[in-house]
């Protein structure tokens, strides 16, 4: 796991105040039971590469800003990110909300507990 900078945990901290975060659990009963939602990993394209949820499309931190209106037009869509721990998706998630989406969510854990849970992927 990436060590992180002071200063970017305290942002990290003080983005999830503000947004709603799920558990891998949690999403992993969701797709099991085949709801419907976007599923979005905000990872970088070499990390999308070495795996990703099933289903998921790719929207790295970088661009998601740029990009999410044309790839999800409804900001009242269901919309889950994730990224490697949860930190960057919680980012993009307070990002998003800023943007005018209302049914946001961020996995905590992200694909790193996906894959240590034995979870499928891509």
């Amino acid at each position: 796991m990436a060590k992180h900078s002071p200063r970017f945990l305290k942002i990290v901290d003080q983005t999830r105040q503000r947004v709603r975060e799920v558990t891998t659990q949690h999403i992993k009963h969701r797709l099991d039971e085949g709801d419907v939602f976007y599923l979005v990993d905000v990872r970088e394209e070499s990390e999308w590469a070495t795996g990703h949820l099933p289903g998921a499309m790719p929207m790295g931190k970088g661009i998601i800003e740029r990009d999410i209106e044309t790839a999800v037009p409804d900001t009242g869509a269901d919309i889950v990110l994730y990224c490697g721990g949860g930190f960057r998706s919680a980012l993009a998630a307070d990002n998003l909300q800023k943007m005018g989406y209302t049914n946001v969510v961020s996995m905590d854990g992200g694909f790193r507990e996906w894959q240590e849970s034995g979870f499928a992927i891509e």
